[in-house]
């Protein structure tokens, strides 16, 4: 007979649904709020900047004056990809290869230029996230320069990573203050969120005491489905694949008579509306105004509006933000890995709490299958 396995009261549940896999004290959902250390997500992306809230993820507090100044500068010295790692980075496929399986690679390929990869000191991994998080942007511009055949642009010092990230995607034309500030509000916005799939497949990976960059490559992986980081290229796929409003609403009946998912609409924990896709939902109908394309947007909240209506069911995070990237002009493909831009200090930040307080995560699984089966030599089956 099978080893019993003696199952508690709500702990088995497909997707790990409810069940409480850690302590944390990084980001919390309480009802239809989103704490980042205690601080509201409205109350971040509203004042906040991506650098100040990834200090804030990483040392449980905002940085005064002097301690921004100093993380701005370590993350500004470590933006720049060296030429013999952009040599490497060119070699790698383009061709029909998404963007986060390239930047998976690129990832897993940094830990080879970084000397204390293996160093799983506490201060080796402050010092390697401070690399990944600066670097990651570089990294998804890189991408899209090389497979356009373009020299990656270099970042350039005294400016924020919102700033050099719109300055190097769009090969080196300044961005202006008004672009800069909503990109960094989505930073901000995506920069953690409680133990989604990627935040536990960092802590997973970590809970082995591998590397960090490991971790981040487990998480990279993760946040590549369709199910989690993909779902924002997918809304704006959706969104292009119905084209005009007269066509909207039959599509989401249709999708639901089928029972198909329609890409950004719902969350597994926000019952009653994901604040992060309220922020946003202003800043698309702000912007695909300016840029003369409303249909977008409109078009957008009239698939809102359907699927409340029919199943109560309401948008997160992806489902704005896949409008607001459009708007300002950046590619379909590249959404995903602005997840990760963002996400990374998250990701990090589980990491090293993960580290301090460590077991190895080792569920098990109720078993389904048969047993008492003999081997039978192979003429005999």
């Amino acid at each position: 007979m099978a080893a019993e396995v003696k199952i508690y009261d709500g702990a088995l549940d497909k997707g790990l649904e409810g069940v409480v896999a850690c302590t944390t004290e990084i980001s919390f959902i309480v009802g239809n709020n989103l704490n980042f250390r205690g601080y509201t997500i409205d109350d971040l992306a509203e004042n906040s900047t991506f650098e100040e809230v990834t200090y804030l993820l990483w040392n449980s507090k905002l940085p005064n004056a002097q301690e921004l100044q100093a993380f701005k500068k370590d993350l500004e010295a470590n933006m720049t990809l060296s030429p013999d790692f952009i040599k490497t980075l060119k070699a790698i496929p383009t061709k029909d290869v998404h963007p986060m399986a390239w930047l998976r690679t690129a990832v897993s390929l940094s830990a080879h230029w970084d000397s204390e990869a293996q160093d799983n000191s506490e201060s080796a991994n402050l010092r390697k996230a401070v690399r990944m998080t600066a670097k990651m942007g570089t990294l998804v511009c890189a991408f899209e320069a090389i497979r356009n055949g373009r020299e990656p642009v270099a970042p350039k010092s005294g400016q924020s990573m919102a700033w050099n990230f719109m300055y190097m995607l769009k090969n080196g034309k300044e961005p202006d203050a008004e672009t800069v500030k909503i990109f960094d509000k989505c930073l901000v916005l995506h920069a953690d969120h409680e133990l989604n799939c990627s935040a536990f497949a960092t802590r997973v990976t970590s809970s082995s005491l591998s590397d960090i960059y490991s971790a981040i490559v487990s998480a990279i992986g993760a946040l590549k489905g369709p199910l989690h980081g993909g779902a924002n290229e997918q809304v704006m796929i959706m969104l292009k694949k119905i084209g005009t409003m007269d066509k909207a609403q039959q599509f989401v009946k249709d999708a639901l008579a089928a029972k198909e998912k329609v890409m950004g609409i719902g969350h597994r924990v926000y019952k009653d509306g994901d604040p992060r896709a309220a922020i946003l939902r202003k800043t698309s109908q702000m912007l695909t105004k300016k840029i003369g394309e409303p249909l977008w947007y409109d078009m957008s909240v009239l698939i809102d509006d359907t699927m409340n209506k029919e199943k109560g069911l309401m948008p997160n995070v992806d489902f704005y933000s896949a409008t607001v990237y459009y708007a300002l002009g950046i590619p379909t493909d590249i959404y995903t890995p602005i997840f990760a831009v963002s996400r990374v200090s998250g990701w990090l930040a589980h990491a090293f709490e993960q580290y301090k307080n460590n077991r190895i995560y080792r569920p098990r699984g109720l078993w389904k299958g048969k047993e008492g089966l003999k081997w039978v030599p192979v003429a005999q089956r």
